[in-house]
């Protein structure tokens, strides 16, 4: 009996441990999003200790920052007079009155009201003198002849809309339409996704190549509401990003299969990723990793929180933030790795508290095993036997020590699904990432997004430049 009650003690104690590491979860200790933090019973994470004593970073504009302002246009586009209207006190009309110049002047930077026009373009036929007949070229965009279409402005215009601006189809239509008089239905709205994902496929297929050749690629990955099939069901957006480029595949799932038809397989240079096992398994095709340091700081932060007596958590962290800090450092200045003098003392630091991380858990009752590691036990085993993984960025200042780019180029995934929800088609989910990659990557190159679709459903898409070195 006392067998029994010790065993029944020890799988309740194991239970309790895993819910209150579930209820502990927050964006401070795990790659939970900051919107998770709020809800019922979950624990909110710790303010973050401010950066010098007596205050802290205020909201709005900092002390010594230039402001911005609207300029005075020396050149204004249209200049309006504005005289005085109606009677003087002594009767007589102010418009009779001698003009004595401009007293005072205003600029207003305005937008003209848009009402879509039709516009009929007449295709000429012009007789050579050598008897040979020639038709002018139809415009960009149109139809056969004798039909009406809408112009390529305004399917811009809805594609934006959609694939920028998560703006479900009818809401695009009831926009387009309070803002153009035009009344495009929202079938022939919804098609454009799939005419403008058709229109960009040799941009997209550079950029994809251009992430392949990349040094150094962030990698993540989320889970996206789309399709048809029960409300539980989902599958994964994978993103490639560099600072310049964007790449999305939607996936069914999250499986080693899926990681094998995205980019990995094939890119030449680091893959910067978090520890989800799918990233190390050899079917992922990956040369070498560069663990994402973020998330190796808020699970050092969980670790603090669980043994706040130990003293290895802090250290670590010190040591991690002290490096990415030195990097940021070497990168401003062109070095292409970090001076060993500033990274000796930090890599030092880091082996010392891994290995008291080690003996602190081996100490603990039920802290380390053989099998099914603790994810404490496994997060100081990979940071020890992993080191070159993690501290990659040390000795290349190309490489990023986090995902946050890739993270960011996620983020309009979860701002769709709270705008619209579930997306019922996965073939049109996969039209607006396809065209959410080009925005993005035409975004980061300062290109404006409605010329870039604009260009591309004329026939004419934007294509990132080819760097020299790669």
């Amino acid at each position: 009996m006392i067998a029994e009650q010790a065993a029944a003690v020890a799988e309740l104690a194991a239970k309790v441990e895993r819910l209150e590491r579930l209820v502990s979860r927050n964006s401070g200790n795990s790659s939970f999003p900051p919107s998770m933090d709020a809800q019922p019973g979950r624990q909110r994470p710790k303010p973050k200790p401010r950066r010098r004593a007596g205050g802290g970073r205020g909201p709005g504009k900092q002390p010594g920052a230039p402001g911005s302002f609207l300029a005075w246009s020396p050149r204004p586009d249209q200049r309006v007079a504005v005289f005085p209207r109606g009677a003087c006190g002594c009767g007589a009309a102010l418009a009779e009155g001698g003009d004595l110049g401009v007293a005072a002047s205003h600029q207003q930077v305005e937008i003209p009201l848009v009402t879509a026009r039709v516009i009929q373009h007449d295709r000429h036929a012009v007789q050579c003198r050598c008897g040979r007949v020639r038709l002018a070229p139809a415009p960009a965009g149109a139809g056969a002849p004798g039909t009406v279409s809408y112009g390529p402005n305004l399917q811009a215009w809805c594609v934006y809309l959609m694939a920028a601006h998560a703006i479900p189809v009818h809401r695009c239509a009831e926009l387009v339409a309070s803002l153009t008089g035009a009344k495009p239905s929202p079938g022939f709205i919804h098609g454009l996704l799939a005419r403008a994902a058709a229109a960009i496929r040799p941009a997209t297929t550079l950029i994809r190549c251009l992430v392949i050749a990349a040094p150094a690629v962030c990698c993540d990955e989320t889970p996206v509401r789309a399709g048809p099939g029960p409300a539980w069901r989902k599958r994964w957006l994978l993103t490639a990003a560099t600072p310049l480029l964007t790449c999305y595949t939607l996936a069914p799932d999250r499986s080693v299969a899926s990681f094998a038809q995205f980019v990995l397989p094939d890119v030449a240079g680091v893959v910067v990723h978090d520890r989800y096992l799918g990233y190390d398994h050899p079917r992922a095709g990956i040369g070498a990793h560069q663990l994402c340091c973020a998330h190796l700081l808020r699970d050092l932060e969980d670790a603090a929180q669980t043994y706040p007596d130990a003293t290895w958590p802090a250290h670590i962290t010190a040591a991690l933030q002290g490096l990415i800090h030195a990097a940021s450092h070497a990168r401003e200045r062109g070095l292409p790795a970090v001076p060993a003098c500033s990274a000796t003392p930090f890599i030092t630091a880091y082996r010392d508290a891994i290995t008291t991380g080690l003996a602190d858990l081996a100490a603990r009752p039920g802290a380390t095993r053989r099998h099914h590691r603790h994810h404490r036990q496994r997060l100081l085993e990979d940071l020890r036997d992993r080191e070159q993984d993690v501290l990659r960025f040390v000795t290349d200042t190309r490489i990023p020590p986090t995902t946050n780019q890739a993270e960011r180029d996620l983020r309009p995934a979860k701002t769709q699904e709270k705008i619209s929800g579930r997306l019922r088609s996965a073939a049109t989910t996969s039209h607006r990432y396809t065209i959410r990659g080009y925005t993005s990557t035409a975004t980061k190159h300062g290109t404006d997004v409605l010329t870039a679709l604009r260009d591309a459903l004329t026939g004419n898409p934007w294509m990132p430049p080819i760097p020299d070195t790669l």
